[in-house]
């Protein structure tokens, strides 16, 4: 029988857990005096007898065997051993509690679900029902010795209306050396699926849910008999028992009071209790009965489940949920707080002082003053304004400035611009001289870009992102000569030459260009490619018409947009058929 004392310690107050003490029933009191008393005769009788009955050279070896128990009785690691076992068991204890089969769930599924106020609709349900129950007295029967010794044959369940004899018989058929607690669960598995063939359960999700709750008992059942299966190993509770009684089978000789004549270290009094002795004893063999009692909580002792208790409640809830409560509904009203979208509970005298406001937070009292409650400008803004004015002071460059349109590819490998007189154009076109001339101007930088092309691999240059030993694309690039070495360009008229790499063909087609590589260092080819054989790229220029003179009437601007309005739509610039090489 449980004992409960929740309300005697709802408040704490002085001595709200000293009035406990004075409890008999399930205290510590009531499963420790026998051994007490026992430990107390012994020692007091090895008292007498070092006392009154040994001589003079037994006293002397019984006090040296004292001395030494008491030097070495520490070594018993009794308070580790017992700490953990306990909190073993008592884990144990709470989980086999929280795995009692209660059929609250189901009985409302079935009552919800299982329609018709017929009596076959009432006998449909109070079956069910009854099933489950049937179920739950056959587990504890077998774990339980109040359930066993309340129910101990199969013909005591038929007389307390838990079986029909008809289902006594069925259930005698089934001749199997085992546990039958499942049975009673496959015969509620089975009458809800009739039941769903029958329209009493509409949907099959209605029957779905039914059989996972019901699942869901059988596994509460299943781990009650598998607790009751696979104890705590014997070794471990014979080693914590083992522990225990052998430290104070020590403390009989180790504790003794000997003569303070003889002024042994330690022994100055000479007292005839031992209260700490015994406190200790209380403590340790109170710990030890703590497991002892709890270790299987379905026996008759003060603090185990209720199961016969339960056993009559889940019996007489269930029959009322499914059978005079199905579809016994109240009539619905308005409540009190209809048109009050804030209802407030009224407050007894004894329970006003237990009114409280809602907690907002605990930042919600803080109070800012009006100067530091405004914004301030960005940190990090002003150091990035003082770290360029510095940068352009020094004459330093910021890396990850790139000019509109150019990334890291382009920065290396675009063509320079260094334009060729066209032969169509005037010859005191103003326009044309001054960017002629602008571009001759750059023939230093032109020098400085192809000599950083040669003196490092392209993979190494700086922006360069992509993968060592790989090329940026599968088309061989080319780059411009070197200023000394100029090739005899073939010009074409109307067309501002990108590149001096294009040679008339001496030998093919007329009016054509090939690429070469020249000995004479006109071509430069990137070293990774330089492998990769080329292909002769031929283009018609036959059809290009002469720009007369007189056509341009504003000054022409040498850009790209102006070289592809120059060409036919057919026809593509040479800089575009230069990159055609193909790659083998």
């Amino acid at each position: 029988m449980t004992i409960t004392y929740t309300s005697q310690v709802a408040n704490a107050r002085l001595g709200s857990f000293s009035r406990l003490l004075l409890c008999w029933r399930g205290s510590i009191y009531k499963l420790l005096y026998g051994e007490f008393f026992i430990f107390l005769l012994c020692y007091y009788i090895i008292r007498f007898i070092y006392r009154l009955a040994l001589t003079e050279e037994q006293q002397l070896m019984f006090e040296k065997l004292t001395l030494y128990c008491d030097s070495y009785i520490q070594l018993i690691p009794i308070s580790f051993v017992l700490g953990f076992y306990v909190t073993l068991v008592v884990t144990r204890w709470w989980n086999q509690y929280e795995n009692l089969p209660w059929p609250d769930r189901l009985m409302s599924l079935v009552s919800g679900f299982v329609e018709g106020k017929d009596e076959q609709g009432r006998l449909l349900r109070r079956t069910l029902i009854r099933y489950a129950n049937l179920g739950n007295v056959l587990i504890l029967r077998s774990v339980s010795t109040a359930v066993y010794k309340r129910f101990p044959s199969a013909q005591h369940l038929v007389q307390a209306g838990f079986m029909t004899p008809a289902e006594h018989k069925q259930l005698e058929k089934l001749s199997l050396p085992h546990n039958m607690f499942w049975v009673p669960w496959v015969w509620f598995a089975n009458l809800s699926m009739k039941a769903w063939l029958g329209g009493r359960i509409r949907d099959p999700i209605l029957l779905q849910s039914l059989l996972n709750e019901m699942n869901t008992l059988r596994t509460q059942c299943g781990h009650l008999y598998a607790y009751d299966w696979i104890s705590i190993p014997l070794v471990y509770t014979q080693v914590v028992t083992v522990a225990v009684y052998s430290f104070f089978l020590t403390c009989l000789v180790g504790r003794q009071f000997l003569n303070p004549a003889k002024a042994y270290p330690g022994h100055e009094l000479d007292l005839v209790v031992p209260v700490f002795t015994f406190l200790q004893f209380f403590f340790y063999v109170g710990w030890l009965k703590v497991a002892e009692q709890l270790i299987n909580p379905f026996g008759e002792d003060d603090d185990d489940f209720e199961t016969n208790w339960i056993v009559d409640r889940n019996l007489q809830v269930s029959l009322l949920a499914v059978d005079e409560m199905h579809q016994d509904l109240p009539r619905m009203e308005p409540d009190m707080y209809w048109n009050e979208p804030e209802p407030h509970p009224p407050y007894t005298a004894a329970s006003a002082q237990f009114r409280r406001a809602s907690f907002m937070g605990s930042t919600f009292n803080i109070s800012l003053n009006k100067e530091e409650m405004e914004f301030q400008p960005n940190q990090e803004d002003k150091e990035d304004a003082h770290t360029g004015i510095i940068d352009r002071f020094l004459g330093l460059q910021s890396h990850d400035h790139h000019p509109p349109g150019a990334n890291s590819r382009t920065k290396l490998l675009w063509p320079k611009r260094e334009s060729l007189l066209h032969e169509g154009l005037p010859k005191n076109h103003k326009a044309v001289k001054q960017n002629v001339r602008g571009l001759e101007d750059n023939k230093a930088w032109k020098l400085k870009a192809v000599d950083a092309f040669k003196s490092a691999p392209l993979y190494q240059r700086p922006g360069y992102y992509s993968a060592p030993q790989t090329p940026l694309s599968p088309t061989p690039m080319f780059f411009p000569p070197e200023p000394s070495v100029l090739s005899k360009l073939h010009s074409v008229t109307g067309i501002d030459t990108k590149d001096k790499s294009l040679k008339t063909v001496s030998s093919g087609a007329k009016n054509s260009s090939e690429l070469l590589s020249g000995s004479d260092g006109a071509l430069m080819e990137h070293p990774e490619v330089s492998h990769v054989r080329r292909k002769t790229v031929e283009f018609n220029l036959t059809d290009m018409p002469e720009i007369p003179e007189n056509h341009l009437k504003e000054p022409l601007q040498l850009s790209t947009t102006n070289i592809h309005a120059t060409l036919k739509d057919h026809v593509d610039p040479y800089w575009a058929l230069e990159n055609r090489s193909v790659l083998h």
